[in-house]
């Protein structure tokens, strides 16, 4: 499984007779950052599952961002590998990239 195409993510399912069979998934990568209601503080993250992962953080789960709740999304990018999503996070994190997103609340 070493040699998968960037993007993919592989699973087996079973088949009858003991044959197995592999499917391939494409997994794409966001990168979201969000911002708090009540305090300035901008988060910047990286997720296959955005909407899962910004509901974390709204209910507390992360020590980090719980006392900046609730939040709300100011941006939401979609990338094909996590590379390109990582790249992007920490232009983001950057002082350029920070002034960017104030910009956007």
């Amino acid at each position: 499984m070493a040699d998968l195409p960037v993007g993919r993510q592989a699973r087996t399912t079973c088949l009858p007779a003991g044959r197995l069979k592999i499917v391939y998934t494409l997994v794409m990568y966001y990168v979201y950052s969000i911002s708090s209601v009540k305090k300035s503080y901008i988060y910047i993250g990286i997720s296959d599952n955005p909407l899962r992962r910004i509901e974390q953080h709204n209910k507390g789960y992360n020590r980090t961002t719980k006392p900046y709740i609730p939040f709300k999304i100011i941006l939401l990018e979609k990338y094909k590998n996590r590379k390109e999503a990582r790249k992007r996070e920490i232009y983001l994190k950057s002082g350029t990239g920070k002034e960017y997103l104030k910009n956007l609340k």
